[in-house]
């Protein structure tokens, strides 16, 4: 079987799962890492080293997965595939209970951790007695006085570092039965949104990072004898802000070499994942979202992570009331968040020296009966406006605040889940002649937290829950406002206004 898992997996370019079918209720945004110059322009330092997957599954099974490599693509690779092996292949059907599901689980992480290393145990003994004979070397001899052999071998250490070296953080998202599943390794972040029956958007964020500001992660280490108060301060172990990871042969059985891990007394880097669920999704409304670490350092890096979370949901919101394809949607926010990054760069503000680089970033978002907008429909068209409060708040101010969008549904059907279905309005759900309003809440729990949206809202209008109603063309007054730039401008131009007249409305 091990042998198998080597064969199937060892192509880049073509895989195994590519006849799988794709799940259509989802879409996914990437974008490559990107280091500024001091010009502002972006250039990438390595390959994209993230992964996804996406597949729909029978008996009603979805799996889902973000995979945030380092060092290399191989390990994300290996563990997208063979994730989908162990948990697609006739693994789960509809009559498994909740803790079947999480042994299921367990059981595929553990697998992949061990399959991967069976895959570089030849390349890891090759590379120990290349070591063993370079040893006698003078380590202060450069390249070019080593014998030639000798030349040969360091450069044959070298490839099969490049082979064998390399981890990843994974998060998953299985739903069967209906019921949601996440399985976490490292420092991806999952999001939940969903409508309560009131109106309310709750935002929930399943599972807290495996990072050294994890407190449970710490108390973990310090348990194997790892000093967490060095941990915590060091910021990252061998190279990575994660404590747990996959593959990284280093850190899973070198640890004995790195200072921070020397007095372990066992493995102190695991591949264990953290298993949360099961939670019902029947009568849910509302969107999954699985983000890299890359998306999420880069919007906290330019806008602080306090409110990292419903900023985030609230592109999501924004995007879907106006793309028509979950891909599109998946792709703008990417490209949001990126432009917002490199805008805070070249800003030269405070967080601006956070902000010169960024990883790759991957989104998968994955609705929950949510509607996409119909290009095809207008509101002189017989589409219906549906007003959306994003909530916006001023980085100067803790209240939040609401931010009203227009959203075009059709008036006949709705687009749900990448499907045309028959509207159907439950109870409390606006009828024609109403006009709804969603906010978006935050919910804090142990396992479930939130943040409230960032960035600079001084240039959107202030607006209350009643939301304004269109002209006769269907259209309704911007929530952006640029008086403040007018005045601003106007006051360092104001020679070239008064000979070429003034900027903005006349």
């Amino acid at each position: 079987m091990a042998a198998q898992r080597r064969n199937f997996m060892q192509s880049p370019h073509q895989s195994w799962t590519d006849d799988l079918p794709l799940c259509q209720m989802c879409g996914v945004g990437t974008a490559p890492n990107c280091t500024y110059g001091s010009d502002g322009k972006g250039t990438q330092s390595h390959p994209n080293e993230d992964g996804h997957l996406r597949f729909r599954g029978e008996d009603g099974c979805f799996l889902y997965g973000v995979f945030n490599g380092y060092d290399g693509s191989r390990v994300a690779s290996f563990a997208s595939q063979c994730l989908t092996a162990e948990l697609l292949l006739g693994q789960l059907n509809s009559s498994h209970t909740d803790n079947d599901v999480r042994r299921i689980l367990t059981q595929a992480f553990d697998v992949v951790e061990k399959s991967f290393f069976e895959t570089i145990d030849d390349a890891l003994a090759e590379k120990a007695h290349l070591s063993n004979y370079l040893l006698p070397h003078n380590e202060n001899v450069s390249f070019h006085q080593l014998s030639p052999q000798s030349q040969k071998v360091q450069e044959r250490l070298k490839e099969l570092e490049q082979e064998v070296s390399g981890g990843a953080m994974a998060v998953v998202a299985l739903i069967l039965n209906n019921k949601l599943y996440i399985a976490n390794v490292g420092t991806n972040r999952v999001l939940l949104c969903k409508s309560s029956s009131d109106g309310q958007n709750q935002v929930l964020q399943i599972g807290r990072p495996h990072s050294t500001d994890n407190e449970d992660e710490l108390q973990r280490l310090a348990a194997l004898g790892v000093d967490s108060a060095r941990a915590r301060q060091a910021g990252q172990i061998a190279g990575q802000s994660s404590t747990r990871r996959l593959g990284d042969y280093r850190a899973k059985f070198n640890y004995n070499e790195i200072d921070l891990l020397s007095a372990a007394k066992t493995r102190p880097i695991i591949a264990e994942p953290e298993i949360h669920g099961s939670l019902s999704l029947d009568g849910v409304t509302g969107f999954l979202l699985l983000m890299s670490e890359g998306l999420i350092n880069a919007l906290e890096s330019a806008h602080g992570p306090e409110q990292a979370n419903q900023e985030i949901v609230a592109m999501v919101a924004a995007e879907l009331a106006q793309q028509t394809s979950l891909e599109a949607v998946s792709q703008s926010v990417v490209e949001r968040v990126k432009r917002l990054h490199h805008d805070v760069y070249v800003s030269g503000r405070q967080r601006a020296a956070y902000c010169s680089r960024h990883e790759d970033m991957t989104l998968l978002i994955r609705t929950l009966n949510y509607p996409l907008a119909d290009a095809a429909l207008t509101p002189t068209q017989g589409g219906r406006i549906y007003p959306v409060s994003v909530p916006y708040s001023n980085s100067q101010s803790t209240s939040k605040t609401s931010v009203t969008l227009s959203l075009v549904m059709p008036s006949q059907s709705t687009l749900t889940n990448g499907t045309n279905t028959a509207s159907t309005l439950e109870e409390g759900t606006p009828t024609p002649g109403q006009s709804p309003t969603a906010t978006l809440q935050s919910t804090n729990t142990q396992t479930q937290s939130s943040s409230s949206s960032s960035g600079d809202g001084s240039l959107f209008r202030q607006r209350g829950s009643q939301a304004a109603q269109p002209d006769e063309t269907g259209r309704v007054p911007p929530y952006v406002d640029f008086t403040q730039f007018y005045r601003l401008w106007g006051g360092d131009h104001s020679d070239s206004q008064s000979t070429q007249g003034g900027l903005g409305p006349q």
